[in-house]
């Protein structure tokens, strides 16, 4: 867009005659960056562009959330345009997130909370008395991304020790548009006006509105500034990725243990409202959230999210195994990190601002020394042989390039191959990976999630029986060898003891072959006729060539009223029944649980078939676990 004089007869003055209506109208069909330099090219449209009207209606139009709660997140915020700046910031962070391990089940729903984003972690669990619809859906915090007033954002991981719940502060890069894996990482930082890590710019005060424009409008859409990939391209930064595993998983639990914030009781619980319906509870939620929120930033602003040195080489360090931690390879700094001993009111558990005093010096210079003669190895081995180039950067290359260190979450885009809609994940990176959801849409009509048990009747099931184990199934819509087939891929189950691996495909069927074969039942749980609407041919899970290598055998898809699935195993007459989810509703009907500690709350990367989450469950879970358990001993035994 070409900047006009004031004096020019030009169009703008087009623009100005339009009613404010009008004028709002058109500029939704432009984005927040077209909008933005629409107020930088003419001073005379400027005032026009920088009304709450528009800016209302660009963050409408992003969809994140509806026009009700933009106006609740407005009183949170300087304006909308600020509001704006925010939720296109956060938006790409929307959506199912996951892991490979453990197998049992490791699925994170990213969704909006208040003037936020909070990534819940739902808990493999059984299907209540009341059924999916009112039983509480059990979930865990994982991480959620706040905004300040001006639109800048806060990054606060989340995780539990022995003495209570705590908020890990950290950054928050620029997001790609099309990200499709969230890594947390250690980042090192420049204080200054010489910082090469320009992104730490995002939690910065912007000075005015027009400055606030200019910011949004140098933003391409991956999301980087044009700043940023030259000061990129200029400085050869060492990536975090490039250092050993071992270096990656120490830095990670020295610098969280050093700048946790332990969470005030008095805000601690509640992250997002809960359902709108209830107005006068929802209307308390808000002011819960919003002292909530107010709370959580001022320890962000006050605390600070990195810890600080200043002779990289001379820090001594002395790790030790983390009591807090139930992985046998979790670390943390040996001595008393809580100087001042944080109480309820949220406090830091020790000074962040030291740079030359005695625990976390002690923790760098061990993990340093190792580094130093593990890398040591790679240059001998350089020596002998040009071909066989070390592998991983030297740690001390790494830190090198800043005067602190602080953790951050970077959400970028890689090259993922995929196996029926499940991403092939990497072992030893500390990551979460976006599932592609494919939309329902014209001959794709079931795309999308999906949630349901085994057995027949589906619904509730009766107090006097054992509940029935959760199943999260993602349909997705692929052709193969000139046939469209539907894909169930397993991404949650219920069970004690994973009995299929994530990403298994539940059953596939093939949409253009209609199946003959008839509904085993005729009436459902309340006695009403069954009305099948639709029948496909498929192959469903069973055993064949182990855990990893399942068989097949035939079945059908039946599609039946009130928009029910189930697809039923031919011989064995097994039925698995499924009802579109939406988890965002399920989640502000649930029940939060305490989370695991952090490192291992954010990727489990240690390989396990059970469920790791149990330990940390509300009372409620771990009674309905222990009850099964029991039943399965006694009846092992009498057998």
């Amino acid at each position: 867009m070409v900047a006009c004089s004031a004096s020019s007869n030009c169009c703008c003055s087009l623009f100005q005659a339009l009613p404010d209506d009008v004028f709002t109208f058109i500029t939704q069909f432009l984005t927040p960056r077209d909008v933005c330099a629409l107020t930088l090219c003419c001073r005379s449209l400027a005032a026009l562009a920088a009304s709450e009207k528009v800016w209302f209606g660009q963050c409408e139009a992003l969809g994140v959330v509806g026009s009700r709660d933009l106006v609740d997140w407005r009183s949170g915020v300087a304006s909308y345009k600020a509001l704006c700046k925010f939720i296109f910031s956060v938006r790409p962070l929307i959506g199912i997130w996951v892991h490979q391990n453990p197998e049992l089940g490791n699925v994170v729903y990213v969704m909006p909370g208040y003037v936020s984003v909070v990534g819940c972690r739902v808990i493999p669990q059984e299907l209540g008395p009341l059924g999916l619809e009112e039983g509480p859906l059990l979930w865990a915090p994982v991480f959620e991304v706040i905004g300040d007033f001006d639109g800048s954002v806060a990054f606060f991981l989340h995780g539990r020790e022995r003495d209570g719940d705590y908020v890990y502060p950290g950054s928050l890069r620029p997001v790609d548009r099309g990200c499709n894996v969230l890594l947390l990482e250690v980042e090192p930082r420049k204080h200054g006006g010489g910082s090469k890590l320009l992104h730490t710019k995002s939690v910065v005060p912007c000075d005015s509105d027009w400055d606030l424009s200019r910011r949004i409008c140098r933003y391409d859409r991956s999301g980087i500034s044009r700043s940023q990939r030259v000061v990129g391209q200029s400085n050869s930064v060492v990536s975090f990725s490039r250092l050993a595993f071992a270096d990656r998983r120490k830095l990670l639990e020295v610098v969280t243990s050093d700048i946790r914030l332990k969470i005030p009781i008095s805000v601690n619980g509640l992250m997002f409202p809960g359902l709108r319906m209830q107005n006068e509870s929802f209307q308390k939620d808000i002011v819960h959230l919003t002292e909530r929120r107010l709370v959580l930033m001022q320890m962000y602003k006050l605390g600070g999210a990195c810890v600080d040195f200043q002779d990289l080489h001379r820090l001594p360090i002395n790790l030790k195994k983390s009591e807090s931690s139930r992985s046998k390879n979790s670390l943390h700094c040996q001595s008393n990190l809580c100087g001042a001993q944080n109480g309820d009111e949220g406090h830091l558990c020790g000074s962040r601002r030291r740079s030359v005093s005695g625990i976390f010096k002690d923790s760098l210079k061990l993990i340093l020394g190792r580094s130093n003669s593990l890398n040591g190895n790679h240059e001998i081995s350089r020596r002998g042989s040009s071909s066989s180039e070390s592998k991983h950067a030297l740690l001390n290359e790494f830190l090198r390039s800043g005067d602190s260190i602080g953790i951050t979450l970077h959400a970028s885009t890689m090259r993922l191959s995929t196996y029926r809609a499940w991403p092939n994940m990497h072992d030893n990176r500390f990551a979460l990976y976006k599932l592609p959801m494919q939309l329902p849409k014209a001959g794709q009509d079931y795309a999308g999630l999906w949630g349901g048990t085994f057995g027949w009747p589906p619904g509730r099931i009766t107090k006097d029986k054992s509940g029935k184990a959760l199943f999260f199934l993602l349909l997705s819509y692929e052709l193969s060898e000139g046939q469209c087939l539907l894909i169930a891929t397993k991404i949650l189950e219920g069970t004690h003891y994973v009995l299929h691996p994530n990403g298994s495909a539940m059953f596939v069927v093939k949409i253009d072959e209609i199946s003959s074969d008839p509904f085993p039942w005729k009436t459902d749980g309340e006695s009403i006729p069954v009305d099948v609407k639709q029948a496909y041919y498929g192959e469903g899970i069973a055993n064949g060539y182990g855990f990893r290598y399942p068989g097949t055998k035939p079945g059908s898809l039946f599609v039946i009223q009130n928009g029910i699935l189930a697809f039923v195993w031919k011989e064995s007459r097994a039925v698995l029944t499924l009802q579109r989810l939406d988890l965002e509703v399920l989640l502000k009907k649930g029940e939060r649980i305490p989370a695991l500690p952090p490192i291992l709350n954010f990727a489990y990367l240690t390989k396990s078939h059970s469920n790791v989450f149990t330990g940390f469950s509300s009372p409620r879970c771990a009674f309905l676990y222990h009850k099964t358990l029991v039943s399965q001993n006694i009846a092992f035994l009498l057998a």
